[in-house]
């Protein structure tokens, strides 16, 4: 009879597993739909186009991929950028999105899905954050179950933090990096748990993957140290560690030099040494505790001795090389968007270029409340939760929630890195307290098998106190056994304490109301959650930058397509080879789409070649005419927004391009365009404002549009209204103001022209000498 009850059983467990496991097959499938889907909203308000800036040049760079192959593309020189420098495409950029999107299209096209290259990459963020979403589910998974892990992947594919930077359209690195983050730390705290070498070097690749697609590998490479040094010095090393870093390091390193772009920093660079000194400490640690297994304690003690020494010495030799290689960098080997996550305050003082961007900036409270919503109040307690109990793979979770805690509060863009760990907590806060509550109503509920097992787990704790008794004594038999083999070491005290467990879950039961009360509270914190997120895709980070919309008080959609004008008129009115000069915010989109040759574009690789534009824009005319004419320039393109109340217009970021121009060439001051202290466009402006070239551009015949010259911006009347323009020439003004295109006057025509009145002038002199002193013609 007992054997027939315990094989039913059995059977009743196998098929709850397997319908469990069916049913969260589906329900991740789901939840891929929900993340695909949810990134739509700029496909089917607007239109199916590329976003922001940075993604023209990735689309550019896919074009030339499948175009040409990918020998071409490892040894391309793009002279259409940075004229006249240009710059090495291959040896520049990270190819990761690049060659997965070029991927994905030829495998479509060999499938005969003839879908363009535009449309492969428009989707290609969509895609991978379903990827995202499962790999999200995955780490969760290793870290606290099957449910949490379900939870954290359906917070992940919502949220907005994430959705800013993975929208149908927007094709950058981030759209396949976080991906590759996730799924890195997912297979190194899998190797973690198992000690499996295959999952080392599956580890070891996707590291590999990570570091084609995103300069922020450098976040796994010194958070996984962190995590092994934190489980050696709290003394939790085994070899299911050493497996999973060595190789990582031994591997990734390798792979990772393959890279162009990364080459030999992977080992010359500070932001690598620390993996590199805890790799010299775990093996330090692995030695210990292998001689002290083979050698008795008074040998053990004598062996520590000599290898203390002899370690000594080769450490010390070993930071004095470093310390020498570190101090012959004058940034101490770190670049210098590390050293401004170091110190938030290095941008701004040593690097203008780099605080210029507004993703450079740390964030303000509210934006982590529109980032991730709701999560920020259950990241705590899914935290304490990882604490009950702790493991390697929760320590590694809470190490990493308060590594992107850190990082995100330093610079907005990466609050990037957050999103994925604050689902995680979030998924495991969610998953435990459903846990606890459903329990506690299980148990009570009438009619319930749990029920009277709650009334003698209330009437009769004496019981319980003895089970728990006698589990602790037959754990402490278990400890004094003797055994032979390892497993039956291991699975005894595995089951007795999992009878400890049942019966401590027995005794955490809540009042049925509260439980009720509580599961409805969740589930409108969730039901709040995709309200927000819904509606942070739809209207707030699904809007492509190339094309503006807004709402008149009717309520009627108006569109602001004033960049694809601009480009369009560039493409069909200018020669091929003219080159195009402009603040780099728009080198990118200017070269993609208009095809024409720019001076700077978004890649800031050399800040003397843009500080050089910053300083003709913050020059008087005559002297930018001159700067841009000996960079072969023949259009200048400015963005203003006074006119329809455009704010991240070229006169808001002006002082960006005063600072950088006068970090290179010190003639150019700050405090001259500033009115004590302020930045003003008004009657009060300084006379260097009001005769820069910048200026200029942006107020050529502003005045003709009211009457007064009021700036929609900065909610002013404008300074200076009536001038001419002596060295550049209007040739375009898009519909609504958006973008100004000028053209540099010919230095040959300004020199006839000023000839030919010199002629005039000593014409009429001549003749008028003539006149006076000569006879007068009586024909006149």
């Amino acid at each position: 009879m007992a054997d027939g009850e315990s094989s039913k059983e059995a059977t009743a467990r196998t098929l709850r597993n397997a319908f469990g496991n069916v049913l969260s097959f589906f329900i991740l499938l789901l939840i891929g739909v929900l993340a695909f889907s949810i990134r739509l909203f700029s496909v089917i308000k607007y239109e199916s186009v590329i976003h922001e800036f940075d993604p023209y040049f990735n689309y550019r760079v896919t074009q030339f991929l499948t175009k040409n192959g990918i020998y071409d593309f490892w040894n391309w020189f793009d002279d259409r950028t940075w004229y006249p420098l240009g710059r090495v495409i291959g040896g520049t950029v990270y190819p990761g999105l690049t060659l997965t999107a070029g991927t994905l299209w030829w495998l479509l096209n060999s499938l005969n899905i003839p879908l363009s290259v535009e449309t492969v990459c428009v989707f290609t963020a969509p895609v991978f954050s379903a990827f995202a979403s499962w790999a999200t589910y995955l780490l969760t998974k290793e870290v606290k179950g099957t449910g949490a892990g379900l939870t954290a992947a359906v917070l992940l594919a919502m949220v907005p933090s994430y959705i800013s930077r993975s929208v149908a359209g927007s094709y950058d690195n981030e759209a396949v990096a976080i991906f590759a983050l996730i799924f890195t730390f997912y297979l190194y705290i899998k190797t973690l748990n198992t000690g499996s070498l295959f999952y080392a070097t599956l580890n070891a690749l996707a590291y590999f993957y990570m570091v084609c697609s995103w300069g922020g590998y450098t976040f796994i490479i010194n958070l996984i140290p962190m995590h092994v040094l934190l489980c050696i010095v709290t003394g939790r090393f085994s070899s299911r560690l050493y497996i999973a870093y060595a190789p990582l390091v031994v591997l990734g390193t390798l792979l990772a030099a393959l890279v162009p772009v990364v080459g030999f920093n992977a080992v010359m660079t500070s932001e690598h040494f620390a993996s590199f000194l805890v790799f010299i400490i775990i093996h330090v640690v692995a030695l210990v505790y292998h001689v002290k297994g083979n050698l008795s304690p008074r040998m053990f003690k004598v062996a520590v001795t000599l290898v203390v020494s002899v370690g000594l010495v080769v450490c010390c030799a070993m930071i004095a090389v470093l310390i020498a290689l570190v101090a012959s960098s004058p940034t101490k080997g770190w670049s210098g968007r590390s050293l401004s996550l170091l110190d938030p305050t290095y941008a701004s003082k040593y690097i203008p270029i780099i605080a210029s961007v507004s993703e450079h900036q740390p964030p303000t409270w509210p934006s982590y409340f529109m980032d991730i919503n709701v999560l920020a109040f259950l990241v705590p307690a899914g935290i304490i939760a990882c604490f009950l109990p702790l493991s390697d793979a929760s320590s590694f979770v809470v190490l990493y929630i308060v590594m992107s805690v850190y990082f995100s509060g330093v610079m907005v863009r990466l609050m990037l890195v957050l999103a994925p760990a604050a689902c995680i907590m979030s998924g495991i806060a969610l998953s435990e307290a459903f846990n606890v509550l459903t329990r506690s109503i299980k148990f009570q509920l009438p009619g319930s098998s749990g029920t009277s097992q709650s009334r003698d787990a209330s009437l009769n704790t004496d019981g319980e106190q003895n089970d728990i008794a006698k589990t602790e004594k037959m754990d402490e038999t278990v400890k004094e056994r003797p055994s032979k083999k390892n497993r039956k070491k291991e699975k005894e005290p595995v089951e007795k304490a999992s009878i400890r467990s049942r019966i401590e879950k027995r005794l955490l039961v809540l009042p049925l109301e509260a439980s009720v009360i509580a599961i409805i509270l969740l589930v409108l914190l969730g039901a709040f959650y995709v309200v927000h997120c819904v509606w942070a895709a739809a209207e707030a980070y699904s809007a492509p930058s190339i094309v503006l919309t807004t709402y008149s008080r009717d309520g009627g959609l108006h569109v602001f397509d004033d960049f694809r004008e601009a480009y369009a008129w560039l493409s069909h009115n200018t020669e091929v080879d003219d080159k195009v000069a402009s603040w780099w915010d728009y080198g990118y989109q200017t070269t993609a789409m208009a095809n024409r040759t720019v001076i700077v574009d978004n890649n800031t690789w050399n800040n003397t070649h843009i500080a050089t534009v910053g300083t003709a824009m913050s020059s008087p005319e005559k002297a930018a005419w001159e700067i841009f004419n000996s960079l072969d320039v023949k259009y200048v393109l400015v963005v203003f927004g006074g006119l329809v109340g455009y704010p991240s217009d070229d006169i808001n970021k002006f002082l960006w391009m005063v600072r950088i121009g006068g970090g290179v060439f010190p003639h150019i001051k700050e405090p001259d365009y500033l009115r004590d202290g302020q930045y003003r466009i008004d009657s009060q402006a300084t006379p260097t404002m009001l005769n820069c070239l910048m200026y200029k551009l942006s107020y050529y015949r502003f005045v003709e549009t009211d009457g007064k010259g009021f700036d929609r911006v900065r909610q002013t009347e404008i300074g200076k209204k009536y001038f001419k323009l002596t060295h550049f020439e209007e040739v375009f003004t898009t519909h609504h103001w958006m973008v100004r295109i000028y053209k540099l006057k010919p230095p040959k025509n300004r020199i006839r022209g000023k000839t030919k009145k010199s002629k005039l002038k000593a014409s009429s002199t001549s003749s008028s000498k003539r006149s006076g002193t000569g006879k007068r013609n009586p024909w006149h």
